[in-house]
């Protein structure tokens, strides 16, 4: 590697690298404001004996109480008659994290349901078109039965790291499960002997809650095959990562999520799972440590069975929340009790039975109501042309009879500013003409309440007067809630106030309006609304509207130009109500600064002197006229985000997208609009750059991770090629360099394998992605890989060169000192044994450890042994090198300049190491030959340290639970690393470049660079499928071949068979 050029390539992507990361560091330790409330409690934690007969286990078992007055847990458990709820915590999580969750559901079966707000509910729409009936879900004034709730203690072990300890997990939660059962069955027989009659069914299942892996846990012990029948039929996740492990390192772990979420796939299809429903509930963006898309139930669970929803688009909770923060943030875990108690049949006081009724429960009571035509989801938010709204509570005080005076709306827009009393007619035929077929309406009025709104087939004074066949169809349930920001405040008794943020969206599609000729809005009179005090401020706004009018888009150019300078767009007065605006780069990609600045309100129309409206705020004066804008923007994986108040607000999405599993269009984000048609907006968006990086770290970081591997097999490939070729080895840092040489090296080795991903895309069922995003994320993850690797190999070249500069250094001084000692040491028979046998003897101590300790030390012991022959061989080249420039030891000086070699130089330096290469014959100098060792071995001591680096979050947890006892490690993992042991043995000499000789064929052989290069793209494609822990199988693949064909050899050669290399000196004299 010569020239300005290489070095500069080089340096150009170590640098974007590091700044990729950093920004990314920056942001992630950035602050971030959720908006939840704090959620308090008096916890008590009672655990439950495990019986006689089973021996004791490092886990247990509690059952929570809320309550600051001390009681009798003997006394409590024997009152045990509630609905049993299991909590399990997560990686590193306690069992006491379900006093959050726990406290709120004993307040909230005190306190009974929350009251209905009248606003549209969702509604759950399955397969076959039939949509669920509203008579299913029983409404109760009361709950009839408490939740009990237990969590097990599981040592706050970290699942996450390991496979091993997930299964652990996964079978104690059985046993919980079924110790709670007989718990309620003990309960009743001691009740019983104390005279009690029991009247209530012992409870046959058991909920299971679960947060981030313990969720998971949660899936694996439904599909356990020693859990009872029907033991559990509902499981609710918080932040759990369903589809794979967020950081897909250690095989056994990335198996035993396929094997479980294969299960899974083999119960539905065999109807022995038809009875369990699954709620996945994500965190949002907020979350930087499990993404929405491996939240995802897709793919696992039917959708008749299960979904997944964001905490921003849940209803009353509207936030995005941190990992840790779903477990005590009061607006979710309030929404989150309710929900389980309205799974309680209020005859039976058991979870319903019904699939499907429960399902429906937790659509209503976990989803927004969010109509398709808004929110553009179609998986569990449908409407039906057909359907039919439920009128207004006849209880309600105030009626259309009771209106004042009618008012006839002649302009397509209507604004109400306060609560007048009246009915507002509006003409569908006249207003709706010319393309606005459209009508929003943005209120802060309650439902019924407030409003009502109903559609006329002809005007008439009642709807009593019409006939049968032309009824009025009353709409207000169709009023959809929205998080609303805080009301402003009176400044002065009587003085006009800002305008009020909306809190409901009213939304009508020409097929709602179809058939009928008016649509009327009546406001309820301030004194007469029933039960609730009226807003402070009243506002209501509608239109009709032509969609098409309000569209707008940012370009992928203008939003990359926006890290520099900010995109306007100019919204004039009378624009639409609703303005939709699209993000050619989706927003969960590029995170944007969305900014709306009020530029005028009508004042020059608002019939005041130029005088007087001149000197009056133009601000102030807008922010009595126009509402706060509101956001709502939509994406096929996080579901829907609101943004309230709307001024200037970082716009982020939960999105995954330009991955191999990505549908098309989620490429980019539509963001819907709500602002004041009456006033005039300059609208302006600017990506974040420290937002950018961190999403496209936590979102690509596996894919990275796979592509290194497939960096250093591809330099590997190049080392091989080059000694097959008679040419000098090349240092790893020169053949990543090669590598990344444009066009023939990089087409073949960067962009080929994304082609092949694509072309398999086609012919499998697997969705096809967006090719232009897939495309350059992945070619820049593949840069960013080769950054790493990059990093890597400077920081050991320089820490080798270091030891080996000292080591020379001291051994020349002190030449007599270290023959002595060396000789001492070298007197020990076994000294003697494992110099003549290194190999022999690393193999069998890393093998050891592998299968018997831990693979990560099996893997350390190899790593040791590729350091001392690099260290040895450097040391070699040093001593018999006289004078070593620095550009030769880095790589970019020219390989073929030979030193001479004098045989008292040898002498006076290292021995040679057994991998070292030297015939008689050959003409290529000692030092350059054992520069070629270090880069052979330096390049396998670069693939074998990231197989280290892999496995070392399981070898933290391994040494946490050294206390409670050893167990083995996983088979798989075992034999994984066993496989990459004998490629580190078996390979460790430059000159076994021969993979698999043909039999039969002398001088027909699978070249090891061809097996490199195979590999390398193996390890590129698990990384564009976020499995990088496939890139074990492809080593291991290639040590047990290269083991095979080492014994066939050395038996050839004892019959007499001349070994065979194309190579023909192995160094010059």
């Amino acid at each position: 590697m010569e020239g300005f050029k290489a070095k500069f390539r080089l340096a150009t992507i170590v640098i974007v690298s590091i700044g990729i990361g950093l920004l990314a560091i920056y942001d992630l330790w950035k602050p971030i404001t959720n908006g939840c409330n704090m959620t308090y409690m008096y916890p008590t934690y009672i655990p439950i004996s495990a019986p006689e007969s089973l021996s004791s286990s490092k886990y247990g078992l509690y059952l929570y109480h809320e309550g600051w007055k001390k009681i009798d847990f003997k006394e409590h458990l024997k009152q045990l008659n509630g609905v049993p709820v299991l909590f399990i915590p997560g990686n590193g999580g306690s069992y006491k994290q379900v006093r959050s969750v726990a406290a709120e559901s004993d307040r909230a079966f005190q306190g009974g349901p929350p009251g209905s707000m009248l606003y549209q509910e969702a509604s759950l729409m399955f397969e076959n078109g039939v949509e669920m009936d509203d008579t299913y879900i029983p409404k109760v004034n009361q709950y009839t039965r408490r939740l009990d709730w237990f969590a097990v203690d599981l040592e706050g072990e970290h699942s996450a790291m390991d496979g091993q300890i997930l299964e652990e997990h996964t079978e104690y939660v059985v046993y919980a499960i079924h110790r709670i059962l007989d718990q309620y069955k003990e309960s009743q027989d001691a009740r019983t002997k104390e005279g009690a009659t029991e009247s209530s069914n012992l409870p046959n299942n058991v909920i299971l809650v679960g947060h981030s892996m313990g969720g998971f846990v949660a899936r694996a012990a439904v599909v356990h095959p020693n859990l009872r029948k029907s033991a559990v039929e509902t499981v609710l996740t918080l932040s759990t990562p369903h589809q794979s492990p967020p950081i897909a390192l250690q095989p056994s772990l990335g198996h035993y999520y396929k094997y479980i979420n294969q299960e899974w796939k083999k119960g539905y299809e065999s109807q022995t799972l038809s009875r369990v429903v699954v709620v996945s509930i994500s965190g949002g963006a907020n979350d930087y440590q499990v993404r929405s898309k491996l939240e995802s139930v897709d793919g696992i669970v039917p959708s008749t069975h299960g979904f997944m929803i964001s905490s921003m688009g849940m209803k009353n909770v509207w936030l995005s929340m941190e990992h840790q923060v779903i477990l005590w943030c009061n607006q979710l875990v309030v929404q989150v009790s309710h929900t389980l108690l309205s799974l309680i049949d209020p005859k039976t006081g058991q979870p319903i039975l019904g699939t499907r009724k429960r399902l429906e429960t937790f659509t209503k009571m976990l989803h927004g109501g969010m109509p398709g035509s808004i929110s553009r989801q179609s998986s569990h938010l449908s409407l039906q042309k057909e359907r039919k709204f439920p009128g207004c509570p006849s209880k309600l005080q105030w009626s259309d009879e009771g209106l004042e005076r009618d008012l006839y709306i002649k302009t397509p827009t209507v604004t109400i500013l306060a609560m007048d009393g009246r009915r507002r007619w509006l003409d569908i035929k006249e207003l709706g003409s010319n393309g606005k077929n459209t009508f929003v309406l943005v209120t802060n009025l309650l439902p019924c309440y407030g409003v009502r709104l109903h559609l006329w087939p002809e005007k008439a004074t009642s709807a009593s007067d019409l006939p049968l066949s032309k009824r009025v169809v009353e709409v207000t349930s169709k009023i959809v809630q929205i998080p609303s920001g805080p009301a402003p405040r009176q400044i002065e008794p009587g003085s006009q106030t800002e305008q009020p943020p909306p809190s409901g969206v009213f939304w009508l599609d020409p097929k709602d309006m179809h058939g009928f000729r008016f649509l009327t809005i009546s406001v309820a009179p301030s004194p007469t609304v029933s039960g609730r005090p009226p807003p402070a401020a009243s506002m209501a706004v509608g239109q009709f509207f032509n969609p098409q009018e309000g569209h707008k888009q940012f370009p992928p150019h203008s939003l990359l130009l926006s890290i520099y300078s900010q995109k306007d767009i100019l919204i004039k007065e009378d624009h639409p109500i609703a303005m939709n605006i699209t993000f050619s780069i989706n927003l969960g990609l590029l995170p944007a600064t969305l900014s709306l600045e009020t530029t005028g309100c009508g004042i020059k129309k608002s019939g005041l002197p130029v005088e007087e409206a001149g000197d009056i705020d133009s601000g102030r004066l807008c922010k009595l006229r126009c509402f706060p804008p509101v956001a709502l923007a939509w994406d096929p994986t996080a579901g829907v985000h609101i943004f309230p108040n709307l001024y200037s607000r970082t716009i982020e999405v939960d999105s995954s997208p330009a991955l191999w599993t990505s549908t098309h269009g989620s490429e980019k984000t539509n963001v819907l609009l709500l602002v004041d048609p009456h006033c005039s907006y300059k609208t302006s968006a600017s990506v974040s750059l420290t937002a950018a990086a961190r999403r496209f770290l936590l979102l690509y970081n596996s894919q990275i991770i796979g592509l290194a591997f497939g960096v250093v097999f591809f330099a590997l490939m190049r080392q091989a090629n080059a000694w097959e070729l008679d040419l000098p080895v090349p240092s790893l840092l020169s053949a990543v360099e090669l590598n990344l040489g444009i066009p023939i090296p990089f087409l073949l080795l960067a962009i080929s394998p994304i082609l092949i991903a694509l072309f398999y895309s086609c012919l499998s069922t697997l969705p096809f992605p967006t090719v232009t995003t897939f495309f350059f994320v992945s070619i820049i993850c593949y840069l960013i890989a080769n950054g790493i690797i990059i990093i890597l190999i400077l920081t050991t070249l320089i820490l080798s060169h270091l030891f080996a500069r000292v080591h020379v250094f001291f051994k020349t001084r002190w030449r007599w000192w270290a023959r002595d000692n060396s000789a001492d040491f070298s007197s020990f028979k076994v000294s003697r044994v494992i110099n003549v046998n290194s190999s022999l003897a690393t193999s069998l101590v890393a093998i050891a450890l592998v299968c018997f300790v831990h693979p990560a030390l099996g893997l350390l012991i190899l790593l040791f042994s590729h350091s001392l022959c690099c260290h040895h061989a450097l040391c070699s080249y040093f001593t018999a090198s006289s004078k070593a420039r620095r550009e030769d030891l880095f790589g970019f000086g020219n390989n073929e300049k030979s030193f001479k070699f004098k045989n008292d130089e040898s002498e006076e330096g290292l021995g040679v190491d057994e991998s070292s290469s030297s015939t008689p014959d050959s003409t290529r100098s000692y030092g350059d030959t054992q520069l070629e060792i270090f880069h052979h071995r330096h390049g396998l001591l670069i693939l074998h340290l990231l197989s280290l680096l892999m496995f070392l979050p399981s070898l933290v947890a391994w040494f946490e639970r050294l206390s409670m006892g050893h167990n083995f490690p996983w088979f798989l993992d075992s034999v994984l690393c066993m496989g990459v042991v004998l490629h580190g043995i078996c390979d460790s000499k430059p000159e076994f470049n021969v993979f698999f000789q043909i039999p039969g064929m002398r001088g027909y052989e699978i070249r090891q660079g061809f097996v490199y290069l195979l590999a390398g793209y193996s390890c590129y494609l698990s990384g564009l499928d976020l499995a990088p822990y496939n890139a074990f199988y492809a080593m291991a693949t290639i040590g047990v071949v290269s083991f095979v064909f080492r014994i066939i050899e050395r038996r050839n050669r004892r019959g007499g068979e001349p070994y065979y290399s194309n190579r023909k000196h192995s160094h010059r004299h």
